[in-house]
């Protein structure tokens, strides 16, 4: 057949070559002399005949012609105006189908759209990048975007098309880099992969970077997948959530790694909705009111325990659907249980399917391996001064709050962006541009998304795990903060668990572990951390870390517990820690909940219950924990007896509890400590308690003070606190 194109076209075609295929392909009206035509034409392999059927009041038929020996047809129409139509396709094997022709319909992403994402500022661009379920000119299909601005040529390919790169060739949308294309008819389900190739030829197939939804490990597909469907019952959860201020509530969290925490037949991962009444009765029981999931953003090794995402918008198959985790978030919500995820824009890996080269050049990471990659992980870094990866971290973010109803992000690795030379040696790392070691645009960017969170999602909060002295990580962007809510307390941390290592004999001469942390307790919003990156790699558990004998490991543990929960600052408790986990924890295999079967193990539990709900009904081991009115010491210098005691205050100064805890294993009888008033002080908690397992040493459910000054006071106690223990105690 004699066609208008030339064999450049028609070969840019065939070969999947066009970087315009909208320019050849679908409907173009044109004038020949006198006379109009409407040229149609479509590229489908293994078709043996195809016709255009109009749409209208009368169908009308045109057999399309097929140019010279490939799949390429085309039809010349006498006609003025482009029209509607279907394409009926005869396969030649007794095969046939009907189809809306993708190449007839318009763009579907607009100016505003590409314009505010090229800015950075399309805190949205989920819902216009990816694959959506949308109608056009009244017709249902899926839609897909996706940009690679570097790209020749992209191409959507999946078990639609025979995952033939030819057929469905994406339309450009102008300087954008936004690669776009509808196809009428698609259903959700449908599994898909972009077909990228770069300008050196080379072919690559990439899954979708704003997917809802991908393939089961160690498949790679993107799945379409429709999140709006989903209908929640948490409404007086979120509205309580607006109105409230975390930093002045109680917080303790239950940090969970879901493929682990139980499983099924003791190998098989539970579901997100078999996740949820059994996560969401213990976590009740326990007193917990967070739970803290390690990053649940899909990912391709199970041994990354989630901290390398290929997925960013996708709640991990392993465990469900979309809609199976929506279900895990809001059946917590209703149970009064808030929900934090970690979520990990430090780096990506290099994983060939994902982000990494994505469009034959260095699209989301940096080009020079000195800015781009991390050693230490084998990892790339995120390029925080190109507007459209600050865009898709931002819009990434503010999804999760807004689409699964998350009460909190915990951001990983915040070190290891705001320092260019990051665990660099001289010579592998660029200094900005005022020769600093700071990453000015990762730093601009964390301020900017704390900004955008705290706006959009009054009572979200955000916390950084930040492992330097870095000022002001939860300090107010207009004080010259980062902007974030709470910071984990490495340093109390690193020191506590030294100074429970040691043998009580010698921990008198390690006292200032037990103390310094008050030096710099109310420089940050603080939260206490016993983390999932202290019981792995030959660390030991919690349990094990404690020295002695079984019953000293367990009194320690109590103890230590007691000091965590009554210090200043919010608490985090990795899973396991509160059951008596002997084991490291492995991410492969279910927790030892036999354990339980023992009493020990029982009571241990019970303790944490019992400390939960004491803390929880305890205004001030809560309320006040950011600033000095909320603490006190009554004595920090008994380094010979490794005794601390000290006073916890809420917003009423009258409210307080008093702490007193003894890290040897030496009862300490007639031990008098200043107190600020002479009353009546009740033994709220006693961790040597035999329900707990320890040896009943104590006050007899309290003591009465007596008019002798002491330390300060004006009144003092003459207590008794138990061997490696602490008691709490309260006025009458």
């Amino acid at each position: 057949m004699k066609t208008r194109l030339k064999d450049s076209e028609i070969r840019s075609i065939v070969e999947a070559k066009c970087h315009d295929p909208f320019s050849i392909l679908g409907a173009h009206s044109f004038e020949s002399g006198d006379k109009n035509f409407v040229a149609i034409r479509v590229f489908i392999p293994r078709a043996h005949e195809i016709k255009v059927i109009s749409i209208g009041e009368t169908e009308e038929e045109y057999p399309m012609q097929r140019i010279g020996n490939t799949d390429l047809f085309e039809v010349l129409i006498p006609r003025k105006d482009i029209f509607p139509y279907h394409l009926d396709i005869n396969f030649g094997n007794g095969s046939s189908q009907r189809i809306r022709d993708p190449y007839s319909f318009l763009p579907v992403i607009g100016e505003m759209d590409l314009y505010l994402f090229n800015e950075g500022t399309h805190y949205q661009i989920y819902e216009k990048l990816g694959a959506h379920k949308i109608s056009v000119s009244g017709v249902d299909g899926l839609h897909f975007a996706v940009w690679a601005p570097n790209a020749e040529r992209v191409s959507l390919v999946g078990d639609f098309n025979g995952w033939d790169g030819r057929t469905h060739q994406m339309r450009v949308l102008g300087g954008s880099g936004i690669w776009e294309i509808f196809i009428p008819g698609l259903l959700t389900g449908e599994r898909y992969k972009f077909e990228i190739k770069n300008k050196n030829g080379g072919l690559s197939l990439k899954s979708d970077p704003y997917a809802y939804y991908n393939e089961m490990r160690p498949q790679t597909a993107s799945i379409a997948f429709d999140i709006e469907s989903y209908k929640w019952g948490d409404g007086g959860w979120m509205k309580r959530r607006r109105a409230s201020n975390m930093l002045e509530k109680p917080l303790s969290i239950y940090e969970v790694h879901l493929g682990s925490w139980r499983k099924k037949d003791g190998y098989k991962f539970l579901s997100y909705r078999e996740l949820a009444p059994l996560l969401t009765e213990y976590v009740k029981k326990v007193g917990y009111t967070h739970v803290e999931l390690l990053p649940i953003q899909e990912y391709p090794f199970d041994g990354s325990w989630g901290y390398q995402v290929t997925g960013y918008f996708a709640p991990t198959s392993r465990f469900g659907t979309p809609e199976d985790f929506m279900y895990l978030v809001d059946y917590l919500h209703q149970n009064g249980i808030g929900v934090i995820i970690d979520w990990v824009p430090a780096h990506f890996p290099i994983d060939k399917h994902s982000l990494a080269h994505f469009d034959g050049t260095c699209l989301y990471e940096h080009e020079d391996p000195k800015k781009g990659k991390h050693h230490e992980w084998g990892t790339l870094v995120f390029n925080f001064g190109r507007n459209e990866v600050k865009n898709f971290l931002m819009s990434n973010i503010l999804f999760w709050c807004k689409k699964y109803h998350v009460d909190g992000i915990r951001v990983d690795a915040v070190s290891s962006m705001i320092y260019l030379d990051y665990n660099r040696k001289e010579g592998e790392w660029i200094p900005n541009m005022f020769g600093g070691r700071e990453n000015l645009e990762a730093i601009d960017f964390l301020k900017k998304m704390n900004e955008v969170i705290h706006a959009e999602f009054p009572g979200v909060v955000s916390i950084a795990e930040e492992s330097t002295a870095w000022g002001g990580v939860s300090r107010p962007t207009y004080l010259g903060g980062l902007g974030f809510t709470l910071k984990w307390n490495m340093g109390w941390m690193n020191d506590m668990l030294r100074y429970m290592s040691k043998d009580p004999i010698h921990r008198k001469y390690y006292h200032n572990d037990l103390t310094f942390s008050m030096i710099y307790a109310f420089t940050e919003n603080f939260i206490l951390v016993i983390s999932h990156d202290e019981v792995v790699h030959g660390k030991s558990s919690l349990l094990s870390k404690m020295p002695g004998d079984e019953w000293q490991k367990f009194a320690n543990l109590r103890l230590f517990l007691a000091f965590m929960y009554t210090h200043p600052g919010k608490k985090l408790l990795f899973m396991g820690s509160d059951i008596g986990e002997w084991n490291e924890w492995n991410y492969d295999t279910s927790l030892s909940w036999h354990l339980l079967d023992f009493d020990r193990h029982q009571m241990l539990n019970r303790y944490v219950t019992d400390l939960n709900h004491l803390y929880k009904a305890e205004k001030s081991l809560w309320e006040i924990d950011f600033e000095w009115q909320g603490f006190e010491w009554i004595d920090a210098h008994d380094w010979e007896d490794s005794i601390i005691s000290y006073i916890r205050r809420a917003k009423d100064s009258r409210n307080y509890t008093i702490g007193a805890f003894n890290f040897t294993p030496v009862p300490r009888t007639n031990y008098r400590i200043g107190v600020p008033e002479c009353r009546f002080y009740k033994e709220i908690l006693n961790s040597d308690s035999n329900i707990y397992w320890g040896s009943n040493v104590g006050n007899n459910g309290g003591v009465q003070s007596e008019n002798i000054p002491w330390q300060g006071k004006p009144c003092s106690i003459n207590i008794t606190i138990p061997p490696l223990g602490a008691i709490i105690l309260k006025t009458a």
